[in-house]
């Protein structure tokens, strides 16, 4: 449901307004935001006439667009990917988290009858909707929607006018937005969301929510806030219809695999006469679904990918997001962290640990937004503050054992 890497939002979003402020803000110009370029207006009264003859209404042109401002941070954001900025241990470190391992399983607890239906309807493992929804939305917190989305109109006006690419794109996703308004599933001031417009548990793009979501709790509106079960539904769905996911397939297996194993797909059992094996010593539960051998450090732990990992790569084309929804939702369901460490990486931090960090991190005069154990934007950006400060190289705000370590040094 995400846009390709290069224009997925990041991982951990800008602090914004409150949703009363961003009423406010889609009612008037929006005075937070720098003022709009020379050249927006004239744009926005061109675009007009696209969007009378897409079917938008001129009471919801006017409710939603006549009055929007630009907001011209989005040109910020495009291209800051951490897929692309951290080692694998790390990306994979900081989404498997103790917090969202213990976060995931009381989810499922409470919504256990949801899973299961999910999962009669459409096969899709609940480890995997469970890990998706974990890292997308923090399994649906409020203050995630609160605090670190904004308001997306702005956002998508912006792209629309002057994306430095794909400008087709980005107006055909604002006219996706208005026609969610104009069917009554939505309002301007609910539609808060990533700076590239994903909104919801599990981060719907206005295409995703148009034509993939499902009305899954019968409410006679589709929508991805409030309930999970639209939301949640909706993206077995995604996963099935765009990410042809097989029924009752795991998504791969961490393996031990001989330096003469070769690529290529083929059978599990197949792969077994070649000698790649189970790295826990189980065996292969369905020895004829085929499985791709993929190795993403050499001396790292090895994988046999199945056609539901790629799945998961449908819903953000990136490898180290699919590889941290697949483990995570193992972990989620009881299963151990990798058997073969990936070459020099540390271990993740207990919650213990994260809270500990955050505590002296504090102390320290660098502010995390909170001791909750959970890793987000303002934990980072205090980690990389202090490792600077301190001389710390790299510092790519990975709170590790090693900074653990410098913060109980006193340092």
């Amino acid at each position: 449901m995400k846009q390709p890497d290069s224009l997925n939002r990041p991982t951990r979003r800008t602090l914004l307004r409150s949703g009363l402020a961003a009423g406010a803000l889609l009612a008037s110009p929006l005075g937070a935001l720098a003022a709009a370029p020379l050249g927006f207006d004239r744009w926005r009264d061109g675009f007009r006439a696209t969007a009378m003859a897409k079917g938008i209404s001129e009471a919801t042109w006017n409710r939603v667009m006549g009055h929007v401002e630009p907001d011209m941070s989005v040109f910020n954001q495009i291209g800051n990917q951490p897929e692309f900025s951290e080692e694998i241990w790390q990306y994979v470190n900081r989404r498997v988290s103790d917090w969202r391992i213990i976060a995931g399983k009381e989810a499922l607890r409470k919504h256990e009858a949801l899973f299961a239906r999910i999962e009669k309807d459409y096969g899709v493992e609940r480890g995997t909707l469970l890990a998706l929804w974990g890292v997308e939305s923090a399994f649906g917190d409020p203050l995630v929607q609160q605090n670190h989305m904004r308001p997306v109109f702005p956002s998508l006006a912006a792209l629309a006018w002057n994306a430095p690419r794909r400008k087709a794109y980005w107006k055909s996703e604002l006219i996706n937005a208005l026609r969610i308004v104009e069917r009554g599933w939505s309002t301007p001031e609910e539609m808060r969301g990533s700076w590239a417009g994903a909104m919801g548990h599990t981060q719907w793009m206005p295409e995703v929510w148009l034509n993939v979501g499902i009305d899954y709790d019968h409410d006679g509106r589709v929508s991805p806030f409030g309930k999970p079960d639209d939301a949640l539904g909706s993206t077995a769905r995604y996963l099935v219809d765009r990410g042809k996911y097989h029924r009752g397939e795991h998504w791969g297996y961490e393996v031990r695999a001989p330096g003469s194993a070769s690529s290529g797909n083929r059978s599990y059992a197949a792969w077994a006469s070649a000698g790649v094996s189970r790295a826990d010593g189980q065996p292969f539960l369905q020895p004829n679904a085929s499985a791709k051998l993929w190795i993403p450090v050499q001396g790292g732990p090895a994988f046999l990918l199945g056609p539901n990992f790629y799945s998961v790569r449908s819903y953000n084309p990136s490898m180290n997001y699919a590889l941290a929804i697949c483990h995570l939702g193992d972990r989620i369901l009881g299963a151990p962290p990798f058997l073969q460490p990936f070459p020099g990486s540390e271990r993740a931090l207990t919650l213990a640990e994260v809270q500990e960090m955050q505590v002296r991190l504090t102390r320290a005069g660098f502010d995390t937004g909170g001791t909750d154990g959970r890793v987000g934007n303002d934990t980072m950006k205090a980690v990389r503050d202090y490792q600077v400060r301190m001389g710390l190289e790299p510092a790519d705000g990975y709170g590790g054992l090693k900074v653990l370590a410098r913060l109980r040094q006193g340092g």
